[in-house]
């Protein structure tokens, strides 16, 4: 049974091939949802209202199940303070305010939603510019992104911008260190390549062990979190 992204990329293929381009899967502009917008698309097929740029519920717990929430400011494996799903003071907002002071899970979403819409979702943005991503894709980007930090010189974006997709997809790969990382990147890979969706709503949470203020990793806790999620969006 094909996947929603591998119909997509047939139907491209096909109109490209009708208007005598070269059937890469890629049209530029003309996008699945551009052709659809203009018409083209076969009869039965749905148009999807995601924009890109959307931080929606959807994308926003996909980039989650990824990371662990901890309520209070702890010490990384290379000892950077780090808070809520993954942040660090250079994202450009201060965590060393949270030592032995735990935040809410909804006030942890909230600054993760703040920094999606200012400063990671803009930059994804621009390295994409120009080319329209699906809700998958763009969750799949931006979860690099808030993982790596690199979208702006990986060069799989370039190559899937220019229609080498198969290229791209393996490239993706190459952004495989440390280890552990590796089940995220697949991950990633299939919602980006084949839309395939992996959360299931829920993340993990730790405590603070001290004095080394490292997680407590005995403490692991999965928590369903898109009450506090759809909070944290409203208030964006």
């Amino acid at each position: 049974m094909s996947t929603k992204a591998e119909d997509n990329e047939r139907f491209v293929r096909a109109y490209q091939t009708k208007l005598g381009l070269r059937a890469d899967g890629w049209a530029g502009v003309n996008t699945f949802d551009s052709l659809y917008e203009a018409g083209q698309a076969p009869s039965g097929q749905t148009l999807s209202t995601f924009k890109t740029g959307d931080f929606t519920e959807k994308v926003c717990l996909e980039i989650l199940s990824h990371e662990a929430i901890i309520r209070e400011a702890y010490k990384d494996s290379v000892g950077v303070w780090t808070w809520s799903a993954g942040i660090t003071s250079a994202s450009g907002h201060s965590v060393e305010r949270y030592k032995d002071n735990p935040q809410t899970i909804q006030r942890c979403l909230e600054v993760f939603v703040w920094l999606l819409k200012t400063k990671y979702g803009p930059e994804v943005l621009a390295a994409f510019k120009g080319h329209r991503l699906t809700e998958e894709q763009w969750a799949a980007a931006v979860s690099f992104h808030w993982n790596t930090g690199a979208i702006g010189r990986a060069s799989w974006v370039e190559l899937w911008k220019a229609g080498r997709v198969a290229e791209a997809k393996a490239k993706f790969m190459e952004w495989r260190k440390p280890a552990d990382i590796i089940k995220r990147r697949e991950a990633e890979r299939d919602l980006f390549f084949d839309g395939k969706w992996s959360n299931d709503g829920k993340t993990t949470t730790y405590d603070v062990a001290k004095p080394s203020y490292a997680p407590r990793w005995s403490s692991a806790k999965r928590i369903d979190i898109r009450t506090d999620l759809k909070e944290a969006l409203a208030k964006a």
